[in-house]
């Protein structure tokens, strides 16, 4: 049955493989599970439709240029489901500037409207170089990625929005440059290790969400993607107290929902009014 209102937000959950075409299929059928749900945004996860490194800059490369697929899937699906989408995470081979970068790419976030225009641009600033007792071992983004270095907002149905990107989580000054831009809700793509995520998921996004006082829609990754990784998943949505209002509990694709309500959100900022009572 769908649930259609006004600030209605859905948290996509995926097991992305290193096939690109199932990848999209699967992120087709999610959308519109969400879409029939009353979702008006939708936040796709981290690598969503490309999770190997060695696709990256290939890839990038592509999406960069004049034919881009996973762009263009996007838009499509933007228009068709009438859904503003958030594009998760893909490669792009170029700066938001246009300038081209030849050895690596950036770990770029777009979003796209309900009518298919792409309105946002965000790429990951903190890349994930460390040392996890998994059977991967060690992760180092910024051998296949550039960092960003740009601080990113835009407008939504469900309210202001603020982008980041799974690793981002661990850096509150991030947070607080979106709260000063006025994000009342913040995305993160993701595709937390199982290890971190069983350790820091859950008390990282109340964290962020109570300190800011803003909503947090974590769309995660959550599975066995391949031999080597398995990803945390938990898929939820936090609300500006703290308190998780839906999570995707189990591993596998799903979509959770909720609404991000904004009378809450200006209620809660009125009554305890942190922003104003900051010294540093």
């Amino acid at each position: 049955m769908s649930h259609v209102t006004g600030n209605r937000v859905a948290a996509i959950q995926m097991v992305s493989t290193h096939d690109i075409d199932h990848n999209l299929s699967e992120a087709r059928r999610l959308l519109s599970r969400a879409a029939s749900d009353g979702a008006r945004v939708a936040v796709l996860p981290e690598n969503f439709a490309v999770l190997a490194s060695h696709q990256m800059l290939d890839c990038g490369q592509r999406e960069s240029g004049g034919a881009p697929v996973i762009r263009s899937f996007l838009a499509e699906q933007a228009r068709q489901l009438g859904l503003c989408i958030v594009g998760g995470s893909m490669p792009l081979a170029a700066r938001s500037d246009g300038s081209a970068i030849s050895d690596r790419v950036r770990a770029s976030c777009l979003v796209f409207d309900s009518e298919g225009r792409e309105v946002a641009r965000y790429d990951k600033i903190h890349l994930f170089d460390a040392m996890v007792e998994d059977a991967h071992g060690q992760y180092r983004e910024s051998d296949t990625f550039e960092p960003g270095d740009q601080v990113i907002c835009v407008d939504t149905p469900a309210g202001r929005l603020g982008l980041a990107i799974c690793y981002d989580l661990r850096f509150p000054e991030l947070f607080r440059a979106l709260r000063e831009q006025g994000a009342e809700w913040v995305c993160l793509p993701s595709a937390f290790t199982w290890q971190t995520g069983e350790a820091h998921w859950h008390p990282l996004i109340r964290a962020r969400a109570i300190e800011n006082q803003v909503w947090v829609v974590a769309a995660g990754q959550g599975g066995q993607n391949s031999k080597r990784r398995k990803t945390y998943g938990h898929s939820l949505i936090c609300d500006p107290w703290g308190r998780v209002v839906a999570e995707q509990e189990q591993e596998g694709p799903g979509v959770v929902a909720a609404e991000l309500d904004g009378e809450q959100l200006r209620t809660l900022r009125e009554r305890m009014p942190v922003w104003s009572h900051r010294r540093l």
